[in-house]
């Protein structure tokens, strides 16, 4: 059964993450679709915007799938970094304006798919982090890099390293968040009218924007590859192994350091 349900009206796609058992976590099943969804729109002439949400109300995309992740070597760790953070940078850099709705919680992985997206819309309910480090890992498809880009490297840093959520309002304030509303009806609306708008502008114009912008952090690919190596080397320690099974077990983690 298809984790990513795709919906095309009036030029723009609309690519729904759909695991609502699992809060529409990222295994790697979701990753493939996700990746051919967004590379089939960039091929498509009748596709002008994209928007990327979360099936239901309460989560956009949890995280990873953690049991899938408990269980990754070294090597199979670095792979997966490395997918994701390919899949993301494609995403941030294609000509498609896009769109993330964040209809409840973005964490781990969900925040960082957000923040590859060039604009972010979120509902009140919407919840904010980065919290691999109680997993005893590091994010690994680009948010050390992204979250510095959007709020700054100290707030990036208080973030990752604390590993706290932040509200949807807390997220506008600090700029990962472009707009705030109410309900996922709202969110979806004000989605669609905003890619209306700049999808009525000059393409070339639009992609040139898109990519004009991404050109000032293009020095940060450094960043990606070390992140991606980092995050395979924290699967390799036994606090990754307590962080993930005590996740799993539902239990506070006892970190020793090695």
């Amino acid at each position: 059964m298809p984790v990513i349900k795709t919906h095309h009206t009036n030029g723009v796609l609309v690519i729904t993450i759909s695991r609502p058992d699992a809060m529409n976590a990222l295994n790697v099943e979701t990753l493939d679709e996700l990746h051919k969804a967004i590379h089939d729109s960039s091929f498509n002439s009748d596709v002008k915007g994209v928007v990327i949400t979360g099936d239901g109300e309460k989560s956009f995309v949890a995280g990873a799938d953690i049991k899938e992740l408990s269980s990754l070597s070294k090597e199979e760790a670095l792979t997966l970094s490395q997918k994701g953070q390919q899949l993301f940078k494609a995403l941030e850099n294609s000509s498609k304006p896009t769109i993330a709705a964040i209809n409840g919680f973005a964490l781990g992985g969900g925040c960082e798919l957000a923040m590859a997206c060039h604009i972010r819309l979120a509902t009140e309910n919407a919840k904010f982090g980065q919290p691999e480090v109680n997993l005893g890992i590091i994010p690994g498809y680009g948010g050390t890099q992204r979250l510095a880009q959007l709020v700054g490297r100290g707030k990036a840093l208080e973030l990752i390293m604390t590993g706290d959520m932040v509200t949807a309002q807390e997220a506008k304030s600090l700029g990962l968040v472009n707009h705030v509303v109410a309900t996922k009806t709202e969110l979806m609306e004000l989605a669609m009218a905003m890619l209306t708008k700049i999808i009525s502008k000059g393409p070339v114009a639009i992609a040139n924007v898109i990519k004009s912008i991404n050109a000032g952090y293009s020095f940060e690919d450094a960043g990606y590859t070390t992140e991606a190596e980092l995050f395979a080397a924290c699967t390799t320690t036994q606090d990754f192994k307590e962080g993930t099974s005590a996740f799993i077990e539902k239990r506070k983690p006892n970190f020793t350091g090695r």
